[in-house]
């Protein structure tokens, strides 16, 4: 059976290219122009919600209230990104924030990754480092004092091929591919400064959690004894 997903987006080029594309990816799609055409489809059943924040007539918050109500995993994305939406959108339960513009394989990745999480095959939520906690379902890490640095959305979706393909390491051209795809003209020097990024939160500056693999990408070590296969 088709997972249904109940998506608000009220600009209609948009919103009608993320319809059209995930129904060919096989989910059952309902697509919202308001808050008056969203309520009732998220009174009913669905297995996720995509919600954007500006709304003709309202905020998306008011819907993602509604959302986490229920119990449903959900997704916000929103042009409006800032700190303090991204921290409202996660303290109403949000699991992934999404900024436009995003390429659409990111999308697809996060909610492949959502709904294997909440049929139980995920990996752990959190993951403990030596310098801290690493929340995959926050996008945060917060180290030994308690300070909490939140991950730059593609920055994150990095760490995640990372980790979702441990102990392997990643190609360089595949995580252009799958997390910038033609977007903005990224190039290798795109990677490793997304690299410097991540080592920086995690306290890894000497690489040895996200290790360096030469002539080929990156490699995320869970155990600090593992070598690259």
């Amino acid at each position: 059976m088709s997972l249904k997903i109940v998506l608000t987006e009220d600009d209609p080029s948009l919103g009608q290219t993320l319809s059209e594309r995930l129904k060919k990816e096989n989910f059952e799609v309902h697509w919202a122009r308001s808050l008056a055409e969203a309520k009732p489809l998220l009174a009913g059943e669905y297995d996720l919600a995509i919600l954007d924040l500006g709304l003709p007539d309202g905020s998306g918050f008011d819907l993602a209230m509604e959302v986490k109500r229920r119990g449903r995993p959900l997704i916000i994305m929103t042009a409006q990104n800032t700190a303090e939406n991204r921290l409202e959108a996660y303290e109403l339960g949000s699991e992934e924030f999404i900024p436009k513009p995003f390429h659409f394989r990111e999308l697809l990745l996060r909610i492949n990754h959502m709904m294997e999480f909440h049929s139980g095959k995920a990996a752990p939520k959190v993951i403990e480092l030596p310098s801290g906690q690493l929340d995959l379902e926050r996008m945060c890490f917060t180290d030994e004092s308690g300070g909490i640095t939140f991950f730059a959305p593609k920055d994150f979706r990095v760490l995640q091929m990372l980790i979702e393909h441990s102990p392997k390491p990643v190609h360089r051209d595949e995580i252009l591919d799958q997390v910038w795809g033609h977007d903005n003209f990224p190039t290798q020097r795109t990677i490793d400064n997304a690299i410097v990024r991540i080592r920086q939160t995690i306290r890894d500056d000497e690489g040895q959690i996200v290790r360096s693999v030469r002539g080929v990408g990156y490699q995320w070590v869970k155990n600090l004894n593992e070598e690259t296969t």
